[in-house]
Order: C-alpha cells, then sequence, then structure tokens
C-alpha cells in the first residue's frame, strides 16, 4: 500500500525548507522523483533538499547533462534532470543504475518520462499550483511506493 503525505507551500521559502526537511531525514539508497509543470518549483524544492543533507553550494537543474553530481553532503547527492532525454538507452549510456542502486540520494525531476528504469521503491514528490490558493501556493504530494 502507499504511503501517502501532503504538504502546503504558499511561498518559495516554504517550499524551500519542506525540501530541507526531506534532506535531513533522507536516507542512503532512497530514490525521489519529482513530478510537476514547468516552473512549479522542482528546482527550488532540490536546492533545499541539497541543503538539508549539507551542501553548501549553489544546485541548479542539470537539464542539459541530464546528472548533477554533489559529495560534499553527508551523503552523495545525484540530481537527474531527464526532461531531454530523447531515447531511454540514453539512461544505460549514463549508467543510471550505479546511482539508482547506489549509497547516495537520487532525485529525478520529470521522471514519468522515465518510468521502465525506476526502481521497484521510491517516494514520488507531485508538485501542483492551483491558483485559487495564491499564485505562489504550492500543494507538495508525497507517495512512497
Amino acid at each position: 500500500m502507499d504511503i501517502v503525505t501532503k504538504h502546503e507551500s504558499f511561498s518559495a521559502e516554504e517550499t524551500f525548507e519542506i525540501g530541507r526537511r526531506i534532506g535531513e531525514s533522507a536516507q542512503p539508497g532512497a530514490v525521489y522523483t519529482l513530478i510537476g509543470d514547468l516552473g512549479v518549483g522542482k528546482t527550488v524544492l532540490t536546492q533545499g533538499i541539497a541543503k538539508g543533507l549539507g551542501i553548501e553550494g549553489p544546485v541548479s537543474s542539470p537539464t542539459f547533462t541530464i546528472i548533477q553530481v554533489y559529495d560534499q553532503g553527508r551523503i552523495p547527492f545525484y540530481h537527474f534532470d531527464v526532461y531531454r532525454i530523447g531515447d531511454i538507452s540514453e539512461m544505460d549510456e549514463i549508467g543510471y543504475e550505479d546511482y539508482f542502486y547506489g549509497d547516495g540520494l537520487c532525485i529525478i525531476e520529470w521522471a514519468n518520462l522515465i518510468e521502465e528504469c525506476l526502481p521497484e521503491h521510491y517516494t514520488e514528490i507531485v508538485i501542483e499550483k492551483n491558483l485559487e490558493k495564491g499564485f505562489d501556493y504550492r500543494l507538495i504530494t508525497m507517495i512512497k511506493k
């Protein structure tokens, strides 16, 4: 059975803080997928996760490189952005299994594009806007699969 938790955010700062708490509690080998439209706050949440892992440097979305590796936190942090993956074989070329089944934390933006590569167990994070609740409002739903 899936375990679902929901968080409401009313600002980028709150979204960052939710991410920081995720990073602080993340365990080695965990895989999180990040689903949401462009501009919804995936990178802000990821920056918070990195901070929670103890990573001090800048964190940006690896849109053109597919993966960015950060080694300076309490556990390795592997940040994927697979938006530009044209063919699933590109995931094999970058050796995704070493990261997905490694001892770090994986965050995978646009993971719905590579579902056949995902491990059996992961946590899906869905970020949604609701303009009726405000321009900066986000509903962040975490589903542990």
